[in-house]
């Protein structure tokens, strides 16, 4: 059987029209903004024409920590999706943008893979409808409006030395993490040091990805804190004037994107933070649409539940009010023994110990996900053709013990055909009665939530907030932001701060060493290990497989 890439298959699908997609989602023309044949804008006024309409009910697909083996959530995201139309399900899919680091990096694109992706997979994955561009435009106006108004005799007493906005661009470009510029004389700027984060790490991104319509747009671009003055008091982007002339540059970026699946039910695919730095879900505008035009919607948070499902359920549904109905917990054999210590190159050969080893990561989220969030889950095998009877039959009755049912998905090679068992189980969970409740109340301390993140979702014994983080912990206080929802930056490979610690780790100590306000987003960062918001590019980065040839075709994305 001739084994055919992600690109290929893509390549391959005759497409809809855009506007026979947004026809089927019941999308009036009028809102319709066309960027070519298969992609389109959605104005936002849409939401307001349909604000009476009954809500769909969302799913989230979220998944075990990540390794090198590889889970599949995006593709099992599509493929549910492409399942529930086949059981004649009205439903649409909302996805993150992908952005343009992991691209040309390590982990590729993020449309899916095999049979189970959104189309066109080359626009999605490189400049899509510029919405990237836009974001990092936005925030490096005000970078730009920031050190004018330094050079322009700072009325604002800002301090250079306590400037916390840095400028961004969307590659893996470890050069940039730390830069000084304003050099060469008193015409050039004030020199500094300053430094690059990557596109989908900024507080743009996540403004635009939590902003309701324009005006919250606006109001959250005010309240973004770029540093500080010379007597400690924060300095905003609404000090500087420069919310208007930055929604600007945004107003077109808030509109949802439409696109398709391979097969033909309608996605949107806006916005995208990364998970392990920023809040790792798509935009509420998008969801709030998606749960307007289907009866069922869905929708992924990034990397493992720990991260991405901790956040979308703690962070974007409290700000948006949207209540989930069910979670698929996405997971492999291979990457489970991968957790049980084995290495890449054996996780085809069936290995039941290390299996067993494994499984407490997927338990550990499953339990998570059940007990201190309230909802129903169903977990989702992601199939290889390694994976042996024996090896699957150990993973469902693990979950069993937990009350909670598992499904095979065999989307990548099937499309929605391989996920109608999965689609059939997420129905049946949606009519559950569920128990949704967040991991911890905005009324705790600063230290409090953190904590409670860390010890009931991560199962650490306790946290170390270092000395200068305590600093700015106490200093967020006094401005009056600890009522604020936290946002971990932690690594996504394991529970822990400690990328090398896999499985489901106990009795260790989550170590807190940066504390940052995010005020125009609405949460407080929380920087653990060696998180880095400027990703750097591998040994063998992506790009080097990349290519176009004379006709225009692109080879070589995944």
């Amino acid at each position: 059987m001739e084994f055919k890439s992600d690109i290929q298959i893509a390549q391959e699908t005759e497409m809809t029209s855009i506007q026979e997609i947004a026809a089927s989602a019941g999308i009036d023309p009028k809102y319709i903004e066309l960027y070519g044949n298969y992609k389109a804008k959605i104005d936002y006024n849409l939401l307001q024409e349909k604000k009476d309409t009954p809500d769909a009910k969302v799913i989230l697909v979220t998944a075990i920590s990540p390794t090198p083996a590889g889970e599949g959530k995006t593709t099992t995201t599509v493929g549910l999706a492409d399942a529930m139309k086949k059981i004649d399900k009205k439903v649409m899919v909302a996805l993150r943008e992908p952005s343009l680091g992991p691209v040309f990096g390590v982990k590729g694109g993020a449309a899916g893979g095999g049979y189970a992706q959104v189309v066109p997979m080359e626009d999605i994955n490189l400049h899509f409808t510029g919405d990237m561009h836009a974001i990092g435009a936005a925030n490096n106006l005000l970078a730009a409006m920031l050190d004018n108004h330094i050079q322009q005799g700072n009325v604002l007493g800002i301090d250079p030395r306590k400037i916390t906005w840095k400028r961004c661009v969307d590659m893996n470009d470890r050069q940039l993490r730390f830069v000084v510029d304003g050099l060469g004389g008193k015409p050039n700027g004030t020199p500094r040091e300053d430094g690059f984060d990557i596109t989908v790490a900024s507080e743009i991104m996540a403004i635009l990805c939590l902003s309701s319509d324009i005006d919250d747009l606006k109001k959250r671009i005010s309240n973004i804190i770029v540093g500080y003055s010379y007597d400690d008091k924060p300095v905003t982007a609404g000090q500087l004037n420069a919310q208007g002339a930055m929604a600007a540059l945004l107003k077109d970026a808030l509109k949802p994107n439409l696109v398709q699946t391979l097969e033909k039910t309608p996605a949107f695919i806006h916005g995208g933070p990364f998970a392990n730095i920023a809040h790792g879900c798509n935009s509420v505008m998008a969801t709030r649409m998606a749960m307007k035009m289907a009866d069922y919607v869905v929708t992924e948070a990034g990397f493992g539940a720990d991260l991405g499902a901790e956040k979308f359920l703690d962070i974007k549904c409290r700000m948006a009010g949207i209540k989930p109905s069910a979670v698929v917990i996405v997971a492999t054999v291979r990457a489970l023994k991968h957790h049980g210590g084995v290495a890449k190159a054996d996780l085809g050969a069936e290995n039941l110990e290390a299996l067993e080893k494994g499984l407490p990561n997927l338990l550990q989220h499953v339990e998570n996900i059940t007990k201190v969030y309230g909802l129903p889950a169903v977990v989702a095998i992601n199939r290889f053709p390694t994976d042996t009877e024996a090896e699957l039959a150990l993973v469902e009755a693990k979950c069993k013990e937990l009350g909670v049912n598992v499904a095979l998905s065999e989307v990548w090679g099937k499309g929605g055909e391989g996920g109608i068992a999965l689609a059939e189980e997420v129905v049946r969970l949606c009519e559950e009665p569920n128990s949704f409740d967040y991991s911890y109340g905005l009324d705790m301390t600063i230290e409090e939530k953190i904590r409670a993140i860390a010890q009931k979702i991560y199962h650490a014994e306790d946290i170390n907030i270092l000395p200068a983080a305590m600093k700015q912990l106490k200093q967020l206080e006094e401005l009056g932001f600890d009522n604020l929802p936290i946002c971990m930056a932690k690594t996504q490979y394991s529970f822990s701060d400690d990328p090398k610690l896999l499985g489901a780790p106990k009795d260790f100590v989550l170590t807190i060493r940066n504390l940052k306000v995010s005020a125009g987003a609405g949460f407080i960062v929380a920087l653990t290990g060696d998180i880095m918001t400027m990703p750097g590019l591998p040994k063998v980065p992506a790009a080097e497989k990349i290519d176009v040839d004379n006709t225009g075709k692109i080879t070589g994305l995944f």
